[in-house]
C-alpha cells in the first residue's frame, strides 16, 4: 500500500480552496435574493419606464423619455408631486420635533421611564399597519369616535366636521397618522441624549447658562448626528408612504391626499400602464436621491462629530 508523503495535519488543495471561498457560499442565498427581488425588478422597472408597457396591450414599444415628459405635463401627476412634497415638509419636521421633545422629557430621572418609552414606541411598530389605518379611518369618519365625542360633549349642538371628506382636513389627518409614529426617532434621540457628557452641563450651569441656553448650545449640537440620520430616513419614508392615504382616503377627497406613491399604484394596478407607473417610481427615486444628496452636502455646516479634529 502506498503511503502519503503529506505531513500529519496538512490540508489538501480542496480543503484550502474551501477555506478560502467558504464565505462566498454563505453569501450565495443573499446574492440570489438580491438579484431576484432587488436588482432584476430595479432593472425591469427602468426598462419599462422607457416603454408603453401595458398588460392589456399587445406588444411593447420603446418610447424613450415620452413617459417622463408626459408625467410633468399631466395635471394630476404634478398635483400629486406637490402634495407629496407638502406631506413630507409637514410630517418630517413635526415628527422630529415631537420625538426630540418627548425624548428630552424622558431623559430626566422620572419614574417608570421604561414603561413610557415602550408606550411611545408602540405606534412606530403598529402605525404603518393596515389595521391601524382602518382604525384611523373609523376614528375620523363622519360617525366615528371623534365626532361622537364632540356631539356628546356639546349635547348634539355641534355635529363635528367631515374630517375625511373635506380637503382642508384630509391631508392633515394623514399627516397626523405619520407624526404619531414618532417612537423610533424618539428612541434614537433618547440614546443620543444619554451620551451627552454631564460635565458640559455642569460647566454651563457654573457659567450661568439656563436650561434653554444649555439645550440649544450643548444638547442640540451634540446630537446633530442623530438628527441628521433621522432627517434622512424620515424623508425617505415620507416619500414612500402608501398605506395611510390608500386605506383612509384612497387619495380623496378630490385628490387632496393622492401622494405620488399612490399614483404609482393606480397607474400600475388600475390602469395597468406599467410604463408610466415605472417612470413615476423613478421620478420619486430621483427626487429622494436629490434630497438625500442635499442633506449630506449640508451636514458639513451643521452636523457636529465629537471625534473631528
Amino acid at each position: 500500500m502506498k503511503k502519503s508523503n503529506a505531513p500529519a495535519g496538512a490540508r489538501t488543495p480542496f480543503q484550502k480552496w474551501v477555506d478560502k471561498y467558504q464565505g462566498l457560499f454563505y453569501l450565495i442565498p443573499w446574492i440570489i435574493g438580491f438579484l431576484v427581488f432587488k436588482a432584476f425588478p430595479f432593472g425591469q422597472s427602468l426598462y419599462y419606464s422607457f416603454t408603453d408597457m401595458n398588460f392589456f396591450k399587445d406588444g411593447t414599444s420603446f418610447v424613450g423619455l415620452a413617459n417622463y415628459i408626459t408625467a410633468f405635463h399631466t395635471k394630476k401627476i404634478t398635483k400629486a408631486l406637490i402634495i407629496t412634497f407638502k406631506y413630507a415638509f409637514i410630517t418630517v419636521p413635526l415628527k422630529l420635533i415631537f420625538a426630540l421633545f418627548i425624548a428630552y422629557i424622558l431623559n430626566f430621572k422620572i419614574a417608570c421611564v421604561n414603561l413610557f418609552r415602550t408606550v411611545y414606541y408602540i405606534p412606530s411598530i403598529l402605525g404603518g399597519s393596515v389595521a391601524i389605518a382602518v382604525l384611523w379611518k373609523a376614528v375620523f369618519s363622519v360617525d366615528g369616535l371623534l365626532n361622537t365625542v364632540v356631539r356628546a360633549v356639546t349635547f348634539g349642538a355641534v355635529q363635528g366636521p367631515e374630517w375625511l371628506s373635506d380637503p382642508n382636513y384630509a391631508l392633515w389627518i394623514i399627516c397626523f397618522l405619520r407624526i404619531w409614529q414618532f417612537g423610533s426617532a424618539m428612541v434614537l434621540f433618547l440614546a443620543a441624549l444619554k451620551g451627552v457628557p454631564a460635565d458640559l452641563y455642569e460647566a454651563a450651569t457654573i457659567d450661568g447658562a439656563g436650561k434653554w441656553r444649555q439645550f440649544f448650545s450643548i444638547t442640540v449640537p451634540m446630537i446633530t448626528p442623530i438628527i441628521f440620520y433621522n432627517l434622512v430616513t424620515q424623508i425617505c419614508q415620507a416619500f414612500q408612504e402608501f398605506n395611510g392615504p390608500y386605506i383612509i382616503t384612497n387619495g380623496g377627497p378630490r385628490g387632496s391626499t393622492t401622494l405620488i406613491s399612490l399614483l404609482v399604484y393606480n397607474y400600475a394596478f388600475k390602469s395597468y400602464d406599467m410604463g408610466m407607473a415605472s417612470a413615476l417610481a423613478w421620478i420619486m427615486f430621483i427626487i429622494v436621491c436629490i434630497l438625500t444628496i442635499i442633506a449630506f452636502t449640508s451636514q458639513k455646516k451643521w452636523v457636529y462629530y465629537s471625534d473631528e479634529r
